[in-house]
């Protein structure tokens, strides 16, 4: 059932599903019981074009999610892949397109074979700095066995996940647009195309970067800002989205509850950004 001009669409914002733990890593164990959460509580995810639609004015069913990962860590394929599978639900992933590499499917959860190893954030940062990203992150092959499940979505989240910004303050605009047309051009000679969904490196953005996506053919900006309503209509160019932390069902059950509701959600949200201006200001 489609609602009304209140309905919002909480965004989840994962990068780890990971026996290895970490500030934005969720054990499998705890993705597994967000899963099924959303499940007992009639939850649905939807895909890039329903949540789209909403943006653009029509409203989505009521109790809907989207579930998005950022990066495209080996761990994804390893551990998450094979539970939404289980459970029915779709994920978008923004992906490092230069981290991205080529060779076999290596085994999943759930097929019986030795497990390739998942180690933490910052593990994965060290070996992708040592030129080692295929030991980490996912492969063509991954992906395109996900994606042809119906399963993830794949969508840009740069080339290189460089911060321009601060290495590179002078030339950032120019480097920026190097690091779109480096990605679109990786996603459609692999994968035959590249959506108007993009992800901003580190959450960072500004004026000028938000420009360049959109003159870049990018129409819909995902942030790390979680405390706003993604609402029908609402800017396609500020897309809220919440990190998910290793936490149980019922915990994250509570904050998509209060994401979602019309009157407690909003409160929620301006409480919190006046307990971030406080923290700001001492």
């Amino acid at each position: 059932m489609t609602q009304g001009k209140n309905t919002t669409v909480p965004v989840l914002m994962y990068h780890h599903v990971s026996p290895s733990p970490g500030m934005i890593t969720s054990s499998p164990a705890n993705f597994e019981d967000n899963l099924r959460w959303l499940k007992r509580h009639g939850y649905r995810s939807l895909s890039s074009d329903e949540f789209a639609a909403h943006l653009n004015g029509q409203a989505a069913p009521g109790k809907s999610v989207l579930i998005t990962f950022d990066d495209g860590y080996l761990d994804n394929w390893v551990y998450a892949y094979p539970l939404l599978k289980k459970y029915g639900f779709s994920a978008m992933l923004f992906v490092v397109t230069s981290w991205i590499g080529d060779g076999e499917a290596r085994p999943h959860e759930g097929q019986g074979q030795p497990l390739p190893p998942t180690p933490d954030h910052h593990e994965c940062e060290r070996i992708i700095a040592a030129g080692r990203a295929d030991e980490v992150m996912l492969r063509w092959s991954e992906i395109e066995r996900m994606r042809g499940d119906g399963v993830f979505e794949i969508h840009s989240h740069t080339h290189t996940h460089t911060r321009w910004d601060l290495t590179e303050p002078g030339g950032k605009n120019t480097r920026m647009r190097q690091e779109l047309r480096d990605s679109r051009d990786t996603l459609s000679e692999r994968l035959g195309g590249v959506s108007e969904h993009f992800c901003w490196p580190q959450g960072y953005y500004d004026e000028d970067y938000v420009e360049i996506a959109r003159q870049s053919g990018f129409r819909y900006l995902y942030t790390t800002h979680a405390f706003g309503r993604n609402l029908p209509g609402s800017d396609a160019g500020r897309i809220y989205r919440f990190a998910v932390r290793n936490k149980p069902g019922n915990t994250i059950g509570r904050r998509i509850s209060i994401a979602a509701h019309p009157v407690i959600g909003p409160v929620y949200n301006r409480w919190k950004l006046w307990k971030r201006s406080l923290r700001k200001k001492a």
